[in-house]
């Protein structure tokens, strides 16, 4: 076994204290023993709940020799309310530790950059590896069967059951529900998020009258209404037809289409596999793979797919039985312009206008976006990853705080679930205003017409809540808010930037191909560097600073694909890693701090330095 650099792993401490424990507080000395993988995570990040995914079936088959204890390290404000985290660890099928760390106090002891970050500490309590993204549950599984191995020899691994406590179950007739549809017979269905069900609630939105999707656990699998099986879904759509429902099946990476006679379901798109860079972007509906799908809305003949999990819009095709990319790059960030070109941040909510806009709620830069009847990519209101607040007035300056859908009103108004501020807001494209419909609503996250009044999806309070549509807004002392994550402080003049990517024991980049790796840079404002944007293999670049920028944001998108290195294998098993990272700098000037003239940001493995930071 090749020598493993050991760095001695901070403490665990969060002033939210802990979830999941019986109410006990858990040190790494209590954790000594176990392998743990701590799991730096905020519940708003599409990538941070594939991996909660990801870590799923090794959590269980490692349940008596490893502790995964996840690090909630929130982004927006919202997401440090200690109510919001103990709701999003039941939302989500939390089945670990977590500590709530507000104030990221964890997150920068351990030096992370990125939403979802893992880091690998072994049973005498040192870190071993740190991994940013998605794809690397296979190199962890690796990583911790050599740890067992090692450590059991050594007398240092202790096996048996963990800290893991779950909380009590809670009744009711909705949990967390994502988002609902006006049935032609006045009924609603919903999307029962956490418990894995579509519910039609009578014209109260109150009366269950029939449950979709057997007994309420997770799978996928088509049939009757006790037959079939949904993972989290989320978006709903009404066929034009009127007699079935289209379902943005999230987890499972697929629509799924519930006939609303039988209550019978098939899947329209998707293979039950989440989508990766190299895979295809076009074709039969059901052999391509989807990803994170949160909403879908029909707009210009197709169905438009809210593509959460890639950054960017698909269309599928009723006629041709096809799906394809219609906008967006997959780089995470807020860039209008032609569809190929526009970048998006998580896109979560859709809604048409007729055939004139289709309104894209774009969550993670606090964003209403629109796309015209050519595909062009617009913005309303938003202006990019870390702005964020309650702001109402002229749109250039108004404010959201994570909007999960769009609801178009009569007037052509739209009304925004504002979702973290919880409120449902206004935007008005003749005046260019933007304002507050009502406030004291729990995390909404959608909203249907039904005559003059709007009923409101309460996804924290696990109802529909019925609103008359207010004749004037209410007024709301405004607020603005920017991310908590410190700036990074860095020279004037030319500034290294390293991806640090190791494959993983037993495996080699794949070349077989070509280059195995890509870097992609960009910033905000874009005059921040001089040169070295753009795309390339190497997972290094040298970025000239322009002397008139101060401060902004780098965007690093990184991958690198490896595959097992035996010989003897014709068919070697292959793992993308991939990684967005928005990383705020600051530069210092000289002789006003100590700024760093290298930038270092771990896609897999340990830094140089042996922090991995």
């Amino acid at each position: 076994m090749s020598k493993r650099a050991r760095v001695r792993a901070p403490e665990l401490v969060g002033k939210g204290g802990w979830l999941n424990t019986g109410g006990d507080e858990l040190s790494l000395q209590d954790l000594r023993g176990k392998i743990v993988i701590a799991d730096f995570w905020t519940f708003c990040c599409v990538n941070c709940l594939h991996v909660l995914d990801e870590l799923r079936e090794l959590e269980e088959r490692h349940r008596d020799t490893v502790v995964i204890v996840g690090v909630h390290s929130p982004k927006f404000v919202h997401e440090a309310e200690h109510q919001a985290v103990v709701d999003a660890v039941e939302r989500y099928g939390v089945e670990h530790p977590v500590l709530d760390d507000p104030e990221l106090v964890t997150w920068k002891q351990y030096a992370v950059r990125a939403w979802p970050t893992l880091v690998v500490i072994d049973p005498e309590g040192y870190v071993v590896a740190q991994h940013a993204g998605e794809g690397h549950a296979h190199a962890i599984e690796k990583l911790v069967e050599e740890l067992e191995a090692e450590h059991a020899a050594k007398g240092t691994l202790r096996r048996g059951d963990g800290p893991y406590v779950p909380p009590e179950p809670v009744a009711g007739a909705l949990r967390f529900p994502g988002r609902a549809v006006l049935l032609p017979s006045g009924n609603f269905l919903v999307s029962d998020t956490t418990r894995h069900q579509l519910v039609e609630l009578a014209e109260d939105g109150e009366s269950v009258v029939r449950r979709i999707g057997g007994e309420g656990e997770r799978g996928l699998a088509d049939g009757g209404p006790a037959e079939a099986r949904f993972s989290e879904p989320q978006g709903l759509a009404l066929t034009p037809e009127g007699d079935a429902v289209i379902v943005a099946d999230t987890v499972n990476h697929a629509l799924r289409r519930v006939e609303l006679a039988s209550g019978a379901v098939s899947t329209l798109a998707g293979t039950g596999r989440q989508w990766w860079q190299g895979s295809p972007t076009s074709g039969p509906a059901r052999e391509v793979d989807l990803s994170s799908p949160w909403d879908v809305a029909w707009f210009g003949g197709k169905l438009w797919i809210a593509m959460a999990g890639t950054h960017q819009l698909w269309t599928y095709d009723p006629q041709a039985g096809t799906v394809a990319v219609a906008a967006g790059t997959t780089n995470e960030g807020l860039v209008d312009g032609p569809g190929a070109e526009a970048w998006f941040a998580q896109p979560s909510g859709l809604a048409a206008d007729g055939d004139a806009r289709l309104w894209v709620a774009d969550s993670e830069t606090s964003a209403l976006r629109w796309v015209d009847p050519e595909g062009a990519v617009h913005t309303a209101v938003g202006t990019g990853l870390f702005d964020f607040g309650h702001r109402d007035g002229e749109a250039a300056q108004a404010l959201f705080q994570h909007p999960l859908a769009v609801t178009v009103l009569p007037d052509g108004s739209v009304a925004v679930s504002d979702t973290y501020n919880h409120a449902l807001r206004r935007y008005d494209p003749a005046s260019g205003e933007v304002s507050t419909l009502a406030t004291d609503l729990r995390e909404p996250s959608g909203a249907v017409l039904v005559g003059e009044e709007i009923v409101v999806v309460e996804s924290g309070r696990h109802r529909l809540t019925r609103l008359r549509l207010p004749e004037e807004a209410v007024r709301v002392e405004a607020v603005a808010h920017r991310t908590q994550r410190a700036a990074t402080e860095i020279a004037p003049g030319t500034l290294r930037l390293d991806v640090v990517f190791q494959a993983p024991a037993g495996q080699k980049l794949d070349t077989r191909y070509g280059p195995s790796t890509r870097l992609l840079v960009s910033s905000t404002p874009p005059e921040l560097l001089l040169d070295g944007d753009g795309a390339g293999t190497d997972l290094f670049r040298e970025l000239p600073l322009n002397p008139e920028i101060t401060e902004g944001v780098l965007h690093v998108s990184a991958m690198a694909a490896s595959c097992d290195d035996d010989p003897a294998n014709e068919y070697p098993a292959c793992h993308v890693h991939q990684q967005d990272w928005g990383v705020p700098v600051r530069v210092v000037a000289l002789g006003e701090g100590d700024g760093a003239d290298r930038l270092a940001l771990v896609l897999a493995g340990m830094d140089e330095d042996g922090a991995g930071s």
